[in-house]
């Protein structure tokens, strides 16, 4: 059965967008993940761009892109915004797995703002296949700013926004 993922691209006006290093892996990565029980794909991206980064946004500052194929078992439903250029030494990941040795580790591990030409050197494949072919940064990036909306996230931390 297919899954869908739901995230944002979280970009700003100097055409980068903020990754997550998935911990464990050579991967960078946007926010996302499937939803909790009874969860809408916004309420789904909403939420893990706060558990995985740590930004809090607003249901309004978030351009909805729709939803794309993704890999064999997964699709993806994706959302933008036009953020300033955070310092991503504050970003925190607030959820964590097992890895295979049992230990406990943060779900992310380091972020950062990646100019939108070096995507295809951090993301994965099927990360950077989308974003440069079907769903191009670019034009993600254009239609944000002619969107002439620049989003103020709050910081979140451990269930509360600061």
């Amino acid at each position: 059965m297919k899954t869908t993922s739901c995230g944002i691209l979280v970009c700003n006006a100097q055409d980068e967008l903020l990754l997550c290093h998935a911990t464990g892996t050579s991967f960078w990565d946007i926010p996302k993940g499937c939803a909790e029980a009874g969860e809408s794909p916004l309420q789904t991206a909403l939420r893990e761009a706060a558990e995985e980064c740590g930004l809090a946004f607003a249901p309004g500052d978030l351009l909805e892109l729709g939803h794309f194929p993704y890999r064999a078992g997964k699709d993806l439903h994706l959302y933008a915004a036009l953020i300033d250029r955070v310092d991503t030494a504050r970003c925190r990941c607030h959820t964590q797995f097992r890895d295979r040795f049992g230990r406990l580790r943060s779900e992310m591990d380091d972020f950062a703002w990646v100019p939108f030409d070096a995507l295809p050197e951090r993301c994965a494949k099927s990360m950077s296949a989308l974003l440069t072919g079907r769903l191009p940064i670019e034009t993600v990036g254009r239609r944000l700013r002619e969107r002439a909306r620049v989003a103020v996230p709050r910081w979140w931390n451990d269930g509360a926004a600061t």
